[in-house]
């Protein structure tokens, strides 16, 4: 199994990439920036490709509407260049809230915009005239169109290679369907292994019987915050905050992906409680709903024995990179915590 984390930059960005240096030499695989409504994630990416050597460098994630598949395309190549081939282009619908609320585009057919995102993406990475007659993008503009000099036209460079792998972060069903179809890799959320197959289990088997059998196995990020060692088990409490968020107030009441993926792993009463809490401006009390036997689920954090055994239990559920947090006051605790979780991954 191989090990990625986030990068975090609320205490500087250049800060964060010197700690992911240090991840690097400790055993980390994959870094994920994120771009969300903060800085853009291309421009940390290449600064991120200058000052690492080994790391999968991977964008978390890119929205589907924010650039056009074309722009994504070049993006990625160029990543991929600078770094020497580790470039890995993450894509995701994000929500209606930041796509409608913060850049203004109308958050439309999600699944079929990926699909079609993702076929002119990798026919710029051939290095094939570009012609794309979709439903949703038309490449080059019809003629009755704009000037009406549009013409096929090829990405300039040669690339480094013309399979660059694409992460999807998907939650629906439909969504996680064509990426079991399409992608190379699956960023879900929330996800534990006990519930996967219940909550995705049957999505995942139909996407897999449409996908190309020469393309590689789906790679599965899932994991949690990792503190492995003795008197560690508090540190799970810190995972309330942020699950309360995503849970309770990460969209609308009636449009909610997180909330539907934590009731349907089993936690039914308590993801409407804590969205009740949560929009009613409660939200310590949301925080505090979240239960004890998901935050267990949900994490690497305790002894030795209980993080192996949550790392197999990953494996066998098919996550084959752990997704990862580390729990540490100071970059040298977290790049500690990384060498522990590579000591177990290489003992699996």
């Amino acid at each position: 199994m191989k090990i990625a984390t986030l990068l975090s930059y609320a205490g500087g960005f250049k800060e964060a990439v010197e700690e992911i240096v240090g991840l690097e030499k400790a055993g980390l695989d994959v870094v994920w920036v994120p771009e969300a409504y903060s800085f853009d994630a291309p421009t940390a990416m290449g600064y991120l490709a200058a000052r690492t050597e080994t790391v999968t460098i991977a964008s978390g994630i890119l929205p589907i509407y924010t650039r056009t598949p074309s722009v994504l395309a070049m993006t990625a190549a160029g990543l991929d260049y600078l770094s020497d081939g580790r470039a890995m282009l993450g894509l995701g619908a994000s929500g209606p809230q930041v796509i409608e609320g913060f850049h203004g585009l109308p958050y439309t057919a999600p699944v079929a915009k990926t699909r079609e995102v993702i076929e002119i993406c990798r026919m710029v990475w051939r290095r094939e005239k570009l012609q794309h007659m979709g439903d949703h993008f038309t490449i080059p503009l019809p003629q009755d169109q704009g000037t009406g000099l549009g013409k096929p036209l090829k990405i300039i460079n040669h690339l480094v290679r013309e399979e660059i792998p694409i992460a999807i972060a998907s939650l629906g069903p439909k969504s996680v369907e064509t990426t079991a179809e399409i992608a190379d890799a699956w960023l879900p959320a929330f996800y534990t292994p006990e519930a996967a197959e219940a909550v995705w289990g049957e999505s995942l088997k139909t996407g897999q019987k449409l996908r190309d059998p020469n393309r590689a196995v789906l790679d599965i990020f899932a994991g949690g915050a990792v503190g492995i060692g003795t008197g560690m088990e508090p540190h799970r409490e810190k995972g309330r905050a942020g699950a309360a968020l995503y849970i309770g107030g990460m969209g609308a009441r009636s449009k909610n992906f997180y909330n539907d993926i934590f009731s349907k792993s089993g936690y039914a009463e308590e993801a409407k409680l804590i969205q009740d809490l949560y929009l009613s401006g409660k939200k310590d009390a949301a925080a505090a709903a979240i239960p004890e036997d998901y935050l267990a689920k949900s994490s690497l954090i305790g002894e030795e024995a209980f993080v192996t055994d949550r790392i197999n239990a990953l494996k066998e559920s098919g996550v084959t990179t752990l997704n990862v947090s580390f729990i540490g006051s100071d970059p040298s605790e977290r790049i500690y915590q990384c060498e522990q979780l590579k000591n177990l991954v290489e003992k699996l």
